[in-house]
């Protein structure tokens, strides 16, 4: 598990970016495969978040999770749901309650974990390209603002996802970013390939969040692409033609204080 210190500075708030290690998992979503979207044992799914609510040091909490589809969807969660099915279609979760866990599944998508300590509000959002140049981290700052958190006092942290130097995409995706602004030029390099292009998504996520007024925002440099033995990824997969592949998560949790 990967603690961010940004976050781990509030005694209060619990959190994880959780690596695929020490899980129940088999095959190629060893060992610590937390999502039910995979092709294996729903059993095996949810031994595997139990581990990692144990790893976190909370194993009391309820943890949610929502059904994502890479939208700028956020759900304020005031109560877990019964089942996996009954989650909201949505890729950021925001909630005050102590004792729930927000929990995002990544496999190179960016995880970001939100959190104001002073008004105990917390978030986690799932920020792939899509999400992420919709707005799903604004959209994550402003249901924390209301529920009583100041976006000046909001501290997040971005976890292990794709870097840009394993981020190959073609010119459509890159015109889809310079539609938006000339400015988002910046995030992208040639690759060696011709007609190719690097795209930086963590950089993307970050300075998103910093335009946006939070506190204070911290970037993980861990790749999930290139660090096969700590990290899921999607792309890693398809490279390899493989039939499948499995989701990492990333956690964050209030404390109940006296």
């Amino acid at each position: 598990m990967i603690k961010n210190p940004v976050l781990d500075q509030h005694k209060n708030i619990k959190h994880g970016f959780l690596t695929r290690q020490d899980g129940v998992s088999e095959g190629l979503y060893s060992s610590l495969n937390c999502g039910y979207g995979a092709d294996e044992p729903h059993e095996n799914v949810t031994q595997n978040r139990l581990l990692a609510l144990e790893q976190m040091g909370c194993p009391q909490a309820k943890l949610v999770t929502g059904y994502q589809i890479h939208s700028a969807n956020v759900e304020i969660v005031k109560t877990p749901w019964k089942c996996p099915d009954d989650a909201p279609q949505v890729d950021a979760l925001v909630t005050n309650q102590p004792d729930l866990a927000l929990g995002i599944m990544t496999a190179d998508c960016a995880p970001v974990l939100f959190a104001d300590p002073d008004a105990q509000v917390i978030g986690a959002a799932h920020a792939g390209w899509q999400g992420a140049i919709k707005g799903v981290t604004d959209n994550t700052i402003e249901a924390m603002e209301s529920l009583g958190a100041t976006r000046s006092n909001i501290y997040t942290a971005i976890g292990p996802c794709i870097a840009q130097a394993s981020y190959e995409v073609g010119a459509e995706f890159a015109h889809r970013f310079f539609e938006d602004t000339d400015d988002n030029m910046a995030y992208f390099i040639p690759s060696p390939r011709e007609g190719k292009f690097l795209f930086d998504l963590r950089q993307y996520v970050g300075d998103r969040l910093k335009k946006s007024g939070a506190k204070q925002v911290s970037i993980s440099k861990n790749d999930t692409y290139a660090e096969e033995n700590l990290f899921f990824s999607y792309r890693r997969s398809c490279h390899r033609k493989e039939a499948d592949y499995g989701r990492g998560i990333s956690i964050i949790s209030l404390e109940r204080t006296s």
